[in-house]
């Protein structure tokens, strides 16, 4: 495995790579890229396991974006750990890791953004003004500089997939997005580097978040008839009984085109012709923690 800070020191070898496949092999490799903002987990892991076995070599990227980050977040202490996140990439296989400095991504301030119009507008678009443009942008330029033939993204911020999604499409990438599914801990609570500033108590309160939406998912398959109205309704009484959380949103949306539902749509029937969102955020403390359930369509899931 080996690691590069500067980029060009990453395009060349990923260039020679390429080439000398080329030459040998006579054909033209695959590359698969996760990016990441590093303190890897098992979430990560998985899109790494992926992305290896779909794939002849495989990217990491680790790299805190400021630009996505406004001026009352985390970006400062957002937990960091290069010595853990490699042994992790190491031990999954991965053949090169980008960990460039905020000064080798922006050496100079960012006159150009990439904004995604409507799907931004929404959700943690709308908790959150300007991190979407900040994403788009990072994203952007990582898939500009390593080139992937696949990139993998974690269903858990399906805003984000939907968003890059839309970015590669309208501005023609020749990479495909791969969403992957939402990897839990043994008690539902869905895994997520800042789950490290949770106290033991409110990591026992943010169980409420995963517990609701499961049970929604449940009755849902069990071709209980729910709308869209009801079943909100449901997750925020649940999670207003938890006295240490604050709602920051709770919706239900289509998707990937993430429009509102009508309140009175039925989520089962509406599942059968597209995807359904059901997606939360909520604080515990200083902590704000996402998840979500995802109703595909023709009874698919992929949560």
């Amino acid at each position: 495995m080996k690691v590069f800070r500067n980029i060009g020191e990453l395009t060349r070898f990923l260039g020679e790579e390429r080439f000398e496949a080329a030459v040998r092999e006579g054909k033209k490799i695959k590359t698969g890229f996760v990016p990441t903002m590093g303190y890897l987990h098992e979430g990560h892991a998985s899109l790494l396991r992926r992305a290896r076995g779909e794939n002849d070599l495989v990217v990491l990227s680790i790299f805190v974006n400021p630009i996505q980050f406004g001026p009352n977040e985390d970006f400062e202490r957002y937990p960091r750990n290069e010595k853990q996140d490699l042994a992790l990439a190491e031990r999954e296989g991965v053949d090169a890791v980008f960990l460039p400095s905020v000064e080798e991504m922006y050496p100079k301030p960012t006159r150009t953004k990439i904004k995604v119009e409507g799907l931004t507008d929404t959700l943690c678009g709308a908790s959150r003004p300007g991190h979407f443009d900040g994403v788009t942008t990072v994203v952007g330029k990582l898939l500009h500089i390593v080139q992937p033939d696949r990139a993998y993204f974690g269903q858990k911020d399906a805003q984000q997939a939907a968003v890059v999604a839309q970015m590669v499409e309208d501005l023609n990438f020749p990479v495909r997005i791969v969403p992957c599914p939402i990897i839990r801990e043994n008690d539902g609570l869905a895994l997520s580097s800042r789950n490290v500033y949770l106290s033991p108590e409110e990591r026992r309160a943010a169980l409420v978040l995963s517990k609701s939406l499961l049970k929604l998912q449940a009755e849902v398959e069990a071709g209980e008839r729910k709308t869209a109205a009801e079943a909100q309704r449901a997750i925020v009484l649940a999670i207003e009984a938890e006295p240490l959380a604050s709602i920051d949103y709770v919706e239900i949306v289509r998707f990937p085109s993430l429009e509102p539902l009508e309140g009175g749509a039925d989520l089962g029937e509406t599942a059968e012709r597209e995807g359904v969102l059901v997606a939360l955020a909520v604080k515990f403390g200083k902590t704000r923690l996402i998840d979500n359930v995802i109703f595909m369509n023709k009874g698919e899931q992929n949560v």
